[in-house]
């Protein structure tokens, strides 16, 4: 995305990939349950092509190669040159820094271990060796997938909720840089400190690992690329040809890993098919739950309400695909933390959707809301 002009905002849009995910990501699973029934040794031989560190595979190569160009994608959009024009309007930056490191996190472990570890224990049973060899129960798993999503926060999809809010494009960008950095930093800590509270294991080697992979090197890559293509073709290149041609390949990426995954979990699903719905009850209460306190406190700060839109979209927003890369990392491709994830993308759309419904519907509530609103779009 281009650091400056309005314009930037008319590439955005709801593509058919992203209008229908939620229905990709059910053909997904219908086709990994499928063929993990006809032929289940396929993935298994691809999930066994894997770097080994002291004997242990560490990194299922096929997973990494397919995870990597979910990523690279999303950073490649990054303009990090707003990261330093974001001083001039420094509110709305903290406020969404606060929610989504010092709050979100914590109230998503607190809301999946009420229902999942509590609630709803009795519905879903069982145990599963995760990848260390450990056994754990199995709402453990689901909880410490939960865990995965709070603590990653501001995917690329926001870009286009906060277009669809008719938010400040700029505000929205600087926090898509900022978060990814802040990954970096931040995402190590709190994985270890929530996992290990849920009494799972937490090979911190793997977890480093994780972050190398999957957010340092996609995002140094993405760097590269954008500044050698905006130096060699131009900026109106870079946003009109190679942005729309580079989007749709996070997202088969992305189907293609829930295909794998699916191949493995497809026998927990049929024995129990409520399990998604479980595990999407408190994902979807705590995505309302932080855009609504989000959304609040920036009325309360007297927020415009270009900022305020985005800064409640960012904060109920995950970054689903770190959030399944390092699941699959820590504990394995048929883990329940790994299937957690997935429920995270199979809600993401129609709740975000709802939410911006929400966000136009009471733009009245924020001076000049509308006008402001209209202004970012003109």
């Amino acid at each position: 995305m281009g650091s400056g002009g309005t314009e930037v905002w008319r590439e955005p849009g709801l593509g058919a990939f992203e209008r229908y995910l939620t229905l990709w990501v059910l053909l997904c699973i219908g086709a990994g349950i499928l063929l993990g029934k006809v032929a289940p040794e396929a993935a298994q031989a691809l999930d066994s092509l894997a770097l080994y560190v002291g004997g242990a595979p560490v990194v299922s190569i096929p997973i990494a190669i397919a995870l990597f160009f979910m990523m690279y994608p999303i950073m490649v959009k990054i303009d990090f040159g707003e990261v330093v024009r974001a001083g001039r309007n420094a509110k709305p930056v903290l406020l969404t820094l606060v929610v989504n490191w010092g709050i979100k996190p914590f109230t998503m472990f607190g809301i999946a271990t009420l229902f999942l570890g509590i609630l709803f224990r009795g519905l879903v049973p069982g145990v599963e060796i995760v990848k260390d060899g450990t056994q754990v129960e199995l709402f453990r798993s689901y909880i410490s997938g939960a865990i995965l999503l709070g603590i990653a926060p501001c995917t690329a999809m926001v870009l286009v909720w906060g277009f669809l809010a008719r938010g400040n494009p700029g505000h929205t960008l600087v926090m898509v840089a900022i978060n990814s950095l802040t990954m970096l930093v931040l995402y190590g800590p709190l994985g270890k400190l929530l996992l290990g509270i849920n009494q799972m294991p937490v090979p911190w080697q793997a977890l480093l690992l994780s972050i190398a992979i999957y957010v340092a090197l996609p995002l140094g890559a993405g760097y590269v690329t954008r500044r050698w293509a905006v130096r060699r073709k131009g900026e109106a290149w870079f946003r009109e040809r190679f942005v729309p041609w580079l989007t749709p390949v996070s997202l088969i990426a992305l189907l293609l890993t829930l295909v794998l995954l699916f191949t493995f979990k497809g026998e927990t699903i049929v024995e129990n098919p409520l399990t998604i719905l479980w595990i999407a009850i408190p994902l979807f209460l705590q995505t309302w739950l932080i855009f609504g306190l989000t959304y609040g406190l920036a009325r309360l700060l007297r927020f415009r309400y270009a900022d305020a839109a985005p800064s409640a979209i960012i904060g109920a927003s995950n970054h689903f695909e770190v959030a399944i890369a390092t699941a699959t990392m820590l504990y394995g491709l048929s883990s329940g933390a790994a299937l957690a994830t997935v429920v995270g993308v199979l809600i993401e759309v129609p709740v975000m959707l709802m939410l911006v419904r929400v966000c136009l519907r009471t733009q009245g509530w924020f001076e000049s809301g509308a006008r402001q609103a209209n202004e970012v779009v003109q």
